[in-house]
């Protein structure tokens, strides 16, 4: 069985440059859209059987059971125990709940897929997810985002190497692959290279022919243009 994972923060603590642009309403609007258009290609895909967003927020949760996703809260731990740790607010917390939900699913193997890859289509999920049935076991496969990102992380087992999304993970999952001595590769897909946390990403996203069918009605809703 392959579960993909969806981690999504508490919507009143992200997309923080986006609220500038939308307002805080509607930044949190254009996120559970969003998450809604990653759970549908999710679901869509070849050889995904559950998908499963990871959260604390329980507007969140909500839209992930509408979408036809499970849900699996996110562990607890304040920001000030994790800035000791010297792990930025959330990152520590946040790994840990990925590798944890992935255990809770019980799967062979895991895509995880960050929450506002709003863009992602169901053919590249399929090509990131065929990649690492090519590789021998253990065995994973990173879809970069363009900021260095982490866009897309499939494990076979989930355990193959340890979650490490937060700032600059393509290259932390890339030395824990060379750490574990685990089979590695990377796809350059562009509908999940794209995140969508700023202003220059929405107009790049806008610019793209297809997906997030969902996001692009919000953005239109709130006044936001392609050729703006």
């Amino acid at each position: 069985m392959t579960a993909a994972i969806v981690p999504v923060k508490h919507l009143a603590h992200g997309k923080s440059r986006l609220a500038a642009t939308l307002g805080r309403a509607g930044a949190e609007q254009l996120a559970l859209a969003m998450l809604e258009d990653v759970v549908a290609a999710l679901r869509g895909a070849r050889g995904v059987d559950v998908v499963a967003v990871v959260t604390p927020d329980e507007a969140v949760a909500a839209a992930a059971r509408r979408s036809g996703a499970r849900v699996i809260r996110e562990l607890e731990r304040s920001e000030s125990d994790e800035r000791a740790r010297g792990l930025a607010p959330g990152e520590s917390r946040l790994n840990e709940s990925i590798d944890r939900a992935a255990r809770e699913l019980g799967a062979e193997s895991t895509l995880v897929v960050l929450g506002d890859v709003a863009g992602a289509l169901r053919e590249d999920v399929e090509r990131l997810l065929d990649q690492l049935a090519a590789l021998p076991a253990p065995a994973a496969v990173l879809a970069p985002a363009r900021d260095g990102g982490s866009a897309a992380l499939a494990r076979r087992p989930p355990d193959a190497i340890p979650s490490r999304f937060g700032r600059d993970s393509a290259e932390a999952h890339r030395a824990a692959a060379r750490a574990a001595g685990v089979a590695w590769a990377e796809c350059a897909l562009p509908s999940l290279a794209l995140d969508l946390d700023d202003d220059a990403a929405l107009h790049a996203f806008l610019a793209t022919p297809s997906g997030g069918a969902r996001t692009r009605a919000t953005l239109r809703a709130l006044g936001l243009r392609g050729d703006a």
